[in-house]
């Protein structure tokens, strides 16, 4: 009824939402990390993430139900409204909740003075292009780090999560709903193991399981494609499980690992400028990128040549990475879950008598 503004709008907040999920997923996951114990952050974080594929499965679980049950027509008239409808107290709650929440204890203590200055503990800087000029001149290494895991976990998640259905049918003349209902499969498949993944970066180590995800990838895309273009719903379920599994090491891992690359004083500010940036130009543009490989070479296998590419980067980026689990924050005192835990911490610092 009103034109060309109602694709502006509908394109304008659509902006809104994703700048201000964008710029709150640094800030999670840097609560979740500042919080958890240091023998436990792989598993709390990996929450975050197991929230990120509950939405998923739910925002395409509706979408399969309203194109199920309604006609075209419908749709078009008013059932695309449903969603954003039902988005609508979600986005109240979650308001509620962040208003609420305090600083984490590891950032109070630093902000009050009470954490001794070290390598990574300086005093907090109150302004902000101070803070941003600091990120830039003296933590380039680590956000250039951060940057390449960013992209390479996010071009893999958008090409999986967000173009694969599209993929299917677009490309493959697959059924978008059947499509859909394949991936929502596997998403609940990720969504029953990811808190396991967390438990094993926190035994094993953050390396080791984000290498596998990345060699996953590397190994498994090309073969995966080649099941998943011959179109029969048992090959293609196989093809995105494989890819799934591989996607899922790096999702119950990364929220854990990419807080840990930053010290306290800095950690929120770097990582949503490296998490967001490389969001935004790798992830947010795989599927356009994607289609446009397809069309310039002719071939429904670009996305596991741009699956293969970006995990080549993966593997570089996990191999000049520290390992950081079972260790404090840079700039954070030591976190604990118990008083057993706490009494071990200080026995061990107590300097034995030499006699």
């Amino acid at each position: 009824m009103i034109g060309l503004w109602a694709p502006a709008l509908l394109i304008f907040f659509r902006l809104v939402q994703g700048f201000s999920t964008g710029g709150e997923y640094g800030g999670a996951s840097t609560f979740i990390a500042e919080y958890a114990p240091d023998k436990r952050r792989g598993y709390f974080g990996s929450f975050l993430e197991l929230g990120t594929l509950a939405g998923y499965v739910g925002a395409s679980g509706l979408v399969v139900v309203l194109q199920s049950v309604l006609s075209d027509e419908q749709m078009l008239a008013w059932g695309w409204r449903v969603p954003f409808l039902v988005a609508a107290p979600l986005g109240f709650i979650g308001l509620y909740l962040r208003l609420k929440l305090d600083e984490t204890p590891a950032f109070q203590k630093l902000e009050g003075g009470q954490v001794k200055a070290s390598e990574a503990a300086d005093s907090v800087e109150t302004s902000a292009a101070a803070d941003l000029g600091k990120i830039f001149t003296r933590y380039w290494r680590p956000l250039l780090l951060c940057l390449a895991l960013v992209a390479a976990y996010n071009i893999t998640d958008y090409m999986l999560l967000s173009y694969m259905p599209t993929y299917l049918s677009d490309e493959l003349g697959y059924g978008t709903n059947h499509g859909l209902l394949i991936l929502l499969v596997v998403m609940v498949l990720q969504m029953c193991v990811i808190n396991q993944v967390g438990r094993l970066s926190d035994r094993f180590g953050r390396r080791p399981l984000l290498m596998t995800g990345m060699l996953g990838f590397l190994v498994l895309s090309v073969p995966s494609f080649l099941l998943i273009r011959q179109g029969s719903v048992v090959l293609i379920a196989l093809g995105l499980l494989l890819l799934g599994l591989s996607l899922v090491t790096m999702l119950g891992t990364m929220s854990a690992a990419l807080p840990a690359i930053f010290p306290t004083h800095v950690r929120y500010g770097s990582l949503s400028v490296a998490y967001n940036v490389a969001t935004s130009v790798f992830g947010g543009t795989t599927p356009l990128v994607i289609t446009a490989l397809i069309s310039a070479f002719d071939s429904t296998l670009m996305p596991a040549y741009y699956a293969t590419g970006a995990a080549v980067i993966g593997v570089i980026a996990v191999l000049c990475m520290r390992e950081t689990a079972n260790k404090p924050l840079a700039g954070s005192p030591p976190s604990v879950e118990t008083e057993a835990e706490a009494a071990e911490l200080v026995e061990a610092q107590v300097p034995r008598p030499k006699f």
